[in-house]
């Protein structure tokens, strides 16, 4: 039989896990309701999460909208501020070399979160199995990185490198 991982939202506890999924309900928007937290923007909060930990996060938002983020995306655009000197400097250098990092070089598989746990009432932080874990995505930042969020340009991470500059 195997270990369930559980994160008990009145303690924000987490036990140790080995499913491969981990849903996270909340019984009301966290933080103020309909008020703001300046930490993670006016109003829309997570009201449902569900962690699949080989595939995808997916957030059931307060205003109805639901976003899926698969576990590489978020890995990439992680808010740590190691990921993102990472992402400056691969904007001014392409040819940057990516760093290995944890289980991931010795070939031990694919990236997977490996946790989620709450940090307060304004954002999550997740554990993948690379070893990274500290980076904090609060819930303005998970609406910004949206794969789906509707824009005209289409999804855009944070100080994602564009192919634009001298020609």
């Amino acid at each position: 039989m195997q270990a369930v991982q559980v994160l008990c939202l009145q303690t924000r506890k987490e036990v140790s896990s080995k499913v491969m999924h981990e849903p996270i309900q909340f019984h009301r928007a966290p933080g103020p309701e309909g008020g703001s937290d300046e930490r993670s923007g006016p109003g829309v909060r997570p009201r449902h999460m569900d962690l699949k930990k080989d595939k995808a996060l997916t957030i059931q938002w307060s205003d109805g909208r639901v976003s899926i983020y698969p576990i590489a995306y978020l890995r990439k655009l992680s808010p740590s501020a190691e990921a993102k000197e990472l992402r400056k400097e691969m904007a001014r250098n392409p040819l940057t070399v990516m760093p290995a990092s944890g289980s991931q070089a010795g070939g031990a598989g694919p990236l997977t979160a490996e946790g989620i746990e709450m940090v307060g009432n304004y954002a999550v932080r997740l554990r993948f199995s690379d070893g990274h874990d500290t980076g904090l995505y609060t819930w303005a930042y998970l609406r910004e990185i949206d794969p789906n969020r509707p824009t005209d340009s289409g999804p855009q991470g944070p100080e994602q490198p564009t192919n634009e500059g001298p020609a």
